[in-house]
């Protein structure tokens, strides 16, 4: 009892000896506290991205943005200008349009993230956009878009499917949807091997099986979200041709999820998704008559 008395005292004595130190605090913040300098293109993502959604977006090549496991280029400038403006017109406005104002700045991503070249994968595939715990989406391979004659297929295959997809996950992670639709083709996801069902006559199969394509084919999330952003990207014909090549049985099970979908997304956030279709499916219809160059 009196060792444990006197081991306070010391204690006591060590503190009072620290807390009458009279060091001088050095008067110069460690923490740069100059405004950073901003271009054109900054000045207009702070005020069309930061300002209004709350998202910060991020040409510029960081490697703590990236994943250090793939080799990956910068993204260009002019490209990921271009790439900006179209986000904002085909995804962002789109919500904005057809949601409650508090919709987008609550739960769209914080962070967008653009990477010149593509990730590419040992099995041969590329990953199109990742979405990370529903803080940030990446599009990659924005080197690769035509600023002067943007074709609006290259578009939604590349940036535009992905970014309905991967909100999609945001979405349903947040709010999930109903167990109904893991039992329209319960026992016949592929899981990994969804990369062999991706061309050709095995696209022809996997869609006959109830799928709109190999990936979604891989587990219900990816087959949810992929059904979802399929119908919203794919003019009505393309939808159509999509049905056609299921066939009977494949098209009634792609339709059983679509309902479910249509339901989930009015129920849970209020988004019609046929006003959704069509204004995505209107405002592509101007893209190539408009220049995506100069900021605006």
């Amino acid at each position: 009892m009196k060792k444990i008395k006197y081991l306070c005292w010391i204690f006591a004595a060590a503190l009072a000896m620290v807390s009458c130190s009279k060091d001088e605090l050095n008067p110069n913040s460690i923490f740069n506290t100059e405004s950073p300098e901003r271009n054109e293109f900054d000045n207009w993502i702070l005020e069309n991205y930061v300002a209004q959604y709350n998202i910060d977006l991020k040409y510029r090549f960081s490697d703590i943005e990236s994943d250090l496991n793939y080799n990956v280029t910068p993204a260009d400038y002019n490209k990921s200008i271009a790439l900006a403006q179209l986000v904002k017109y085909l995804w962002l406005d789109v919500y904005e349009e057809l949601t409650y104002p508090e919709f987008l700045p609550t739960y769209c991503p914080k962070v967008m993230h653009f990477v010149g070249s593509g990730e590419y994968e040992s099995n041969g595939s590329v990953v199109l956009g990742t979405a990370e715990g529903g803080m940030k989406i990446t599009l990659f391979n924005v080197n690769s878009l035509d600023v002067e004659n943007p074709d609006i297929d290259v578009l939604n295959q590349w940036y535009f499917k992905t970014m309905h997809h991967e909100f999609a996950h945001i979405l349903h992670q947040t709010k999930n949807y109903s167990t109904d639709f893991n039992e329209i083709t319960a026992g016949k996801y592929v899981g990994e091997d969804w990369v062999n069902w991706e061309n050709g006559d095995a696209l022809l199969k996997i869609r006959q099986r109830g799928f709109v394509r190999g990936y979604a084919a891989k587990d219900p999330d990816e087959d949810f979200v992929e059904t979802l952003a399929t119908y919203v990207v794919y003019p009505d014909d393309q939808w159509q041709a999509l049905l056609k090549d299921a066939g009977e049985t494949g098209s009634s099970l792609i339709l059983q999820k679509l309902d479910l979908i249509t339901t989930y997304l009015t129920d849970s956030w209020g988004i019609d998704i046929e006003a959704l279709h069509d204004l995505v499916q209107e405002r592509a219809s101007h893209v190539a008559d408009m220049d995506w160059t100069t900021l605006k």
